[in-house]
């Protein structure tokens, strides 16, 4: 005897879909030197979780304030290149302050921008200032740390 489940197009009601709660709680970000990127995620005041080697790699994890999901990096991680790791997300109740805060801890961000429609991978698309209605997700700065990760 055999069933044939005919494919659903809506995950919400497919019995197939997971009951059990699923959290991202890591990602990995290539670096090329790990102690330049736990200096530098150290001097922005994320939370050191880990640090520590084993077989020949190292890994190192932070949790951004506030956050339940971390970053790590380290060695024998990962093959793809340095820096590679990009539209990472850090969601803020105030951008200006959030800029401000790191900015004061000496990384380079960009000025608040917003994007006229939703094309956010063409650079003409940005625009200078929060976005003028404020709404949520709306408004951002971008910074790398010393890989380039984004």
């Amino acid at each position: 005897m055999s069933t044939q489940t005919k494919p659903s197009n809506n995950a919400t009601s497919d019995a197939s879909v997971a009951k059990v709660d699923m959290k991202l709680e890591v990602v990995t970000i290539p670096v090329s030197d790990v102690d330049r990127a736990k200096g530098f995620y150290g001097g922005i005041e994320w939370r050191l979780d880990a640090d520590f080697s084993a077989g020949g790699g190292r890994v190192v994890q932070f949790t951004p304030p506030g956050s339940q999901c971390s970053v790590h990096f380290g060695t024998n991680l990962t093959s793809v290149a340095p820096g590679s790791a990009q539209s990472l997300w850090l969601i803020v109740s105030d951008i200006q302050a959030a800029r401000d805060e790191l900015v004061g801890r000496g990384v380079a961000v960009s000025e608040v921008f917003h994007f006229a429609g939703f094309n956010r991978g063409d650079p003409d698309a940005r625009l200078s200032g929060p976005a003028p209605d404020r709404r949520t997700y709306a408004s951002f700065a971008s910074f790398s740390d010393p890989d380039g990760n984004g």
